[in-house]
């Protein structure tokens, strides 16, 4: 298993930080090793479903068209 050191937290990140561990009757280590597995969890199930959904496609899309996609969501 990995070990990760993070440096500099701000000190209110840090009491935050013990107060929810000890709302969840964790370490701080465990609060942030669950924080990190959730989130990177939910980015892993979000593309894969991504990557199902473009294998469903009867084509894959083109640049052109993916690009044409994102100027239409950005007016």
């Amino acid at each position: 298993m990995a070990t990760l050191t993070i440096r500099n937290l701000p000190l209110k990140v840090v009491a935050s930080l013990k107060s929810l561990a000890e709302r969840n009757h964790r370490s701080m280590e465990q609060e942030v090793r669950k924080m990190v597995e959730r989130q990177v969890g939910d980015r892993l199930s979000a593309i894969e479903q991504i990557k199902a959904s473009w294998r469903s496609q009867k084509r894959v899309a083109r640049t052109g068209e993916i690009d044409a996609w994102i100027r239409q969501g950005r007016r």
